[in-house]
């Protein structure tokens, strides 16, 4: 199963106007459908069907309380002059991502469980740019929305999400979820 770990991105007002700014630039994209959105906390890849149950227990063990997301800021990686992914940064609540990567990574692991490693940023996905048409509209968009405030969530849940890739796009069922240990309770 190809897997990953997310923290859900509520379908709301901000995340479909930013949809739609980048779709009217005229790029060359693939939006993710607003069903999809979410912050990836640990891509997995391929995962064999009998360590389904390791990567379950590695998200059981993974502590955390509410805590508030709050989205600003368009960007591209590698960089806008050669995009590839859009994206919306966090600002507040990135360092309680960060930490919740880093105990899950560290879970995973010792369960022999492999995460795909990069630079790890925490982000929204917008969308994946598939060729050069559109691009320079693109990042005129990106540096007039680099320090726009775009909403906020409270974060309540991780999901571990199997992706099925289909022509049409990857379709994300929901395998395990974990929720916050509310303020107070033990």
């Amino acid at each position: 199963m190809r897997l990953f770990v997310g923290i859900p991105v509520e379908d709301s007002p901000w995340l479909r106007e930013a949809l739609s700014l980048v779709e009217r630039t005229g790029v060359d994209i693939k939006l993710v459908e607003p069903q999809n959105v979410h912050v990836t906390l640990a891509f997995l890849g391929e995962v064999p069907e009998g360590k389904v149950g390791l990567v379950k227990e590695s998200l059981e063990e993974l502590s955390f309380s509410p805590f508030k997301m709050a989205f600003r800021g368009m960007g591209a990686f590698p960089s806008i002059s050669r995009p590839r992914v859009v994206w919306i940064g966090i600002t507040e609540g990135s360092n309680e991502i960060r930490r919740m990567r880093n105990s899950l990574v560290k879970s995973l692991s010792m369960r022999r469980v492999r995460v795909e490693e990069e630079q790890f940023v925490p982000h929204v996905t917008l969308g994946r740019i598939k060729g050069p048409r559109g691009v320079q509209n693109l990042a005129l968009l990106v540096e007039q929305m680099s320090d726009r405030d775009f909403g906020e969530q409270e974060v309540r849940e991780v999901v571990l999400f199997k992706s099925t890739l289909t022509p049409k796009g990857p379709i994300y069922e929901e395998v395990h979820r974990r929720l916050a240990e509310e303020r107070g309770a033990k």
